[in-house]
This record gives C-alpha cells, sequence and structure tokens, in this order.
C-alpha cells in the first residue's frame, strides 16, 4: 500500500498541510523542514495526489522540463522549441532549475512525481541511479545532452566532439598552429566532448599538443572574457581560440577588442552552437552549429510518443549531428 499526506507528516513531524505546502511550492516553509519533509517522501515513495487530476485518465498533460539554467540564449531557444510543440499537442509545461548538483536535481525530480506525465531532463550532474531512485519507473524520461550508461531511457545527445574537432580541424588547416580552447564547466558532459574533439584534432593534425592553451571557462561571457585576459599575458599568445560555447566566445571577443587586438586579423575566433545572436555580432561569429530550437522540439515530440504510447513505446539514443558556420570571426571567409 503506498503512504499518504499523513503517513509523510507523521513521520516528518510535521502537520499534513506543512507537507501540502512544501509540494505545492507555497514558500511558507523554511528550508531545513522542506527537505526533511522531500526526504521522508522519498523514503516512502509518496506521490502527491493532485487536486484536479483525472481519476480516470491519471494524466495532468503537462510535462516537466529540468534544466541546468535559464540565463541565456541556448537555453531561451530550448525552451521555445519544447514549449512550442508541447502546446501544439495540448500539453502544459512546467520548468524548474539552477539544478547543478545531485542533490538538486534528486529533490527536482521528487517534485515531478504526480505532477506531469513526462519529464525532460538536461542536468551535467546525473545518474541512472538518481533516475531510478526519484521517480517511478512507469513516468517516461528524455535525457537531454547529460549522458546515462546504456539504453534505459531515451536520449538526445549533441555531436560534441564531432563539432569541436571539425572546427579545430578548420582552424588548422587555415594556418593556425598555436589555437587555444576556453574550456567548459567541470563535470559537463558536453565540455568534455568538446574538449576531446579539440585535443584530437590538434593529435591527428600533427599540432603540439600545450596544456597551458587550454584555459578554464564555465560557459558565461565572464569566464570568456577572463580566459582571453589569461591567454594574452603568455608568452606563447595564440593565434586562434575557440570557446566551448558562444557565449564564451562573446566575452573573449570583448577582452580582445578592449585589448585593441584585431580579430580576426591578429587573433581567430570560433565558438559553439551558433545561437541567434552569433550572426549579428561585429565581426559575425563563427561557430558550431546546433538546431537548439529543433533540439527541444524533438525531445518533446519523443516524451509525447512515449506517454501516449505508453508500453508499445521503443526507447531511442539519439546523436544530433553538428555543422560549421563559417563567419567572419575566423578570417576564413
Amino acid at each position: 500500500m503506498s503512504a499518504n499526506i499523513k503517513d509523510v507528516a507523521k513521520r516528518a513531524g510535521v502537520s499534513t498541510a506543512t507537507v501540502s505546502r512544501v509540494f505545492n511550492h507555497s514558500g511558507l516553509v523554511d528550508d531545513e523542514t522542506g527537505r526533511r519533509v522531500l526526504q521522508v517522501a522519498k523514503q516512502l515513495h509518496y506521490t502527491p495526489n493532485l487536486a484536479g487530476r483525472s481519476l480516470s485518465t491519471r494524466k495532468s498533460n503537462a510535462i516537466g522540463l529540468l534544466l541546468p539554467d535559464l540565463y541565456g540564449e541556448f537555453f531561451s531557444e530550448i525552451i521555445r522549441g519544447v514549449d512550442e510543440t508541447a502546446q501544439k499537442n495540448k500539453y502544459h509545461l512546467l520548468v524548474s532549475s539552477s539544478h547543478n548538483d545531485r542533490e538538486e536535481i534528486e529533490a527536482a525530480l521528487q517534485m515531478t512525481r504526480g505532477r506531469v506525465d513526462g519529464v525532460i531532463v538536461m542536468s551535467p550532474d546525473l545518474d541512472a541511479r538518481s533516475l531510478n531512485e526519484n521517480i517511478p519507473n512507469t513516468l517516461p524520461i528524455v535525457l537531454l545532452n547529460c549522458y546515462v550508461d546504456g539504453g534505459a531511457f531515451d536520449s538526445i545527445n549533441l555531436d560534441n566532439f564531432g563539432g569541436a574537432y571539425a572546427m579545430t580541424k578548420h582552424l588548422i588547416e587555415h594556418g593556425h598552429k598555436d589555437v587555444a580552447m576556453i574550456k567548459g564547466p567541470d563535470k559537463n558532459y558536453d565540455a568534455a566532448e568538446r574538449l576531446r574533439g579539440y585535443r584530437s584534432a590538434l593529435r591527428e593534425g600533427g599540432v603540439l599538443h600545450d596544456a597551458s592553451l587550454e584555459v578554464a571557462g564555465s560557459f558565461s561571457e565572464s569566464s570568456g572574457y577572463d580566459a582571453v585576459r589569461q591567454l594574452l599575458s603568455k608568452p606563447n599568445r595564440p593565434t586562434a581560440i575557440f570557446a566551448a560555447n558562444d557565449t564564451t566566445a562573446i566575452g573573449a571577443l570583448s577582452a580582445l577588442q578592449a585589448a585593441g587586438i584585431g580579430v580576426p586579423e591578429e587573433v581567430a575566433l570560433a565558438g559553439f552552437d551558433d545561437i541567434p545572436i552569433a550572426q549579428y555580432l561585429r565581426p559575425s561569429l563563427t561557430t558550431v552549429r546546433v538546431n537548439i530550437h529543433d533540439l527541444g522540439a524533438y525531445s518533446t515530440d519523443r516524451i509525447i510518443h512515449a506517454i501516449d504510447e505508453k508500453n508499445k513505446h521503443v526507447k531511442k539514443q539519439i546523436v544530433a549531428p553538428t555543422t560549421i558556420v563559417t563567419r567572419e570571426s575566423c578570417g576564413c571567409k
């Protein structure tokens, strides 16, 4: 027999009203109490019985979207693709963000229980154990840009390695031997694969790998700006910079321009993602194109198919292709 709200309240030492407030995000419960209630709910495998849910279908007609952040054009394009497709299919969208560590992710997964018919998850710090322990095995899941071993879940990942390899090779073929890389965050799957592609292209292109030309970044404008300042202080200043995403490249471009360094005349610059603003920068940004909107739309199609088809749904692991877009910033256009 499954636990009910009274069981959770009794075990957590709070009232049923407090449990209800925690699951309804009322904001009237202190953080410590909220964490205790969620922990007890997890232990008891409690799922809230939401008002308004059809007792016959047990459907909410809602899809959950868990993102590591909401800042920047990449995430806004993902949300736009998901939301447009959800609306077209008469589903509502519930978005949750800022889940950058396992504890936050597990709490967010717990909060989806009983609230949505399926969840699209994009997280840099996720594993199968977190998924299996925090959601019912009947709840459809699509993993977006996060890697979990095996075929237990639908997943859609970018060809991060191939895109980074192709861009680095492009820069090498245009005469650059000192190609710097502004990396993405630690523990981020996309960032790790892009770094691997960069290193592989250097190795296969016969270019000596200089570890000092790899600089830490965080997929942010500020990290791109700071990284360029570090690179410009080195005796072996690079002739080309490959940023792990376009947002980082924007910060890098600002730092280069502030230092009076011509782009691409003195330093070539490239990014990754092809966010909408990339083509409107001056110089316009050479980048690895990801169809971000379609990434969100396709993940929504997959989750809706899993909801509608139930046991007939066949899980797929998709790798979305990437392509190079050559613009002014690399000097090759």
